[in-house]
């Protein structure tokens, strides 16, 4: 997972360009007339994830753009001048917040588009370290739809009713995900989880599991040779029999120690991402979260 803080010399040259292509793009639609036409607000979110819960809380009353393509490790992406243009022409942009996106700021500080209603996802969720994968506990990814209800309704109040209803239905399968975590991990002593990176700090700590990183936050980082040493040692002193890795990151690391130790290595999905064929095949936030609890019973409960 890279984290970067400062804001790259070559995100400066596009935003300019950006700048330039709106202020000498004449003939251009504006958002308020692309709304006219399809009668839907426009929304740009920030990752898959987003992507997903604005749909969901919006229905069929909004339009919504991912900005990051399909299959991209969010942490390592930063906006074009499309993507800049798109936040021009928007009414909603939703973000997580908590560290994920290191671009947001110097952005939105900067857009001319002044009626653009921004939801932060993660707000009012409790935050701890540096880990911004908040809504891989349930019940945050609930939090972070009612702030996206509540940015939906404040763009469009004629559609209050529908935000409303919406949230609530996809709330109460938030409500039930989580209950079903807890009844099933709940149920399982062996509680060690070791994972490529520290992604699922938010997951364990809601169901008393105990996440190791081989290579702590950023996916970027190597292990050294002391640290691949501690892993294997305590993987096994616990009989550890699954090394987890994500989708979008190389499973390298994570199939070295499983070798070494003669465990099985297994897909934990962060949902910063998702391919165009899983989409379409109808997966989703709730499938996956599933897809994930099914992993972790298998690889614990054994």
């Amino acid at each position: 997972m890279k984290k970067t803080f400062r804001y790259r010399f070559s995100t400066v040259v596009l935003f300019l360009l950006a700048i330039s292509m709106l202020v000498t793009g004449c003939g251009k639609e504006s958002s308020m007339e692309r709304k006219k036409a399809n009668g839907k607000v426009q929304v740009v979110a920030s990752f898959y994830m987003m992507y997903d819960l604005a749909k969901k809380i919006g229905g069929d009353q909004v339009e919504v753009k991912d900005l990051v393509p399909a299959g991209t490790e969010p942490h390592e992406w930063e906006p074009g001048a499309r993507d800049v243009a798109s936040l021009e022409d928007a009414d909603v942009f939703v973000y997580n917040g908590a560290e994920m996106e290191h671009w947001t700021d110097t952005i939105l500080n900067t857009l001319d588009n002044k009626e653009l209603v921004v939801a932060e996802a993660s707000k009012g969720v409790k935050l701890t370290g540096s880990d911004p994968h908040v809504w891989l506990a349930p019940l945050n990814a609930k939090k972070e739809m009612e702030n996206i209800k509540d940015a939906l309704i404040k763009a469009d109040p004629k559609h209050r009713t529908v935000y409303e209803e919406n949230y609530k239905k996809n709330a109460e399968k938030c409500e039930k995900l989580d209950e079903r975590y807890k009844r099933t991990l709940g149920q399982i002593k062996r509680k060690e989880v070791i994972t490529a990176h520290e992604a699922f700090g938010y997951l364990c700590r809601a169901y008393d599991l105990k996440q190791i990183g081989i290579e702590g936050i950023q996916s970027d980082s190597e292990p050294d040779a002391a640290r691949m040493k501690e892993i294997i040692q305590f993987a096994k002193k616990h009989d550890v029999g699954t090394i987890f890795f994500e989708e979008l990151v190389s499973p390298k690391v994570a199939e070295t120690i499983a070798k070494e130790i003669g465990a099985k290595t297994a897909v934990l999905d962060t949902l910063e991402g998702m391919s165009d064929e899983d989409q379409k095949a109808g997966a989703d936030y709730f499938s996956v979260m599933e897809e994930n609890l099914r992993t972790l019973k298998k690889a614990l409960d054994n």
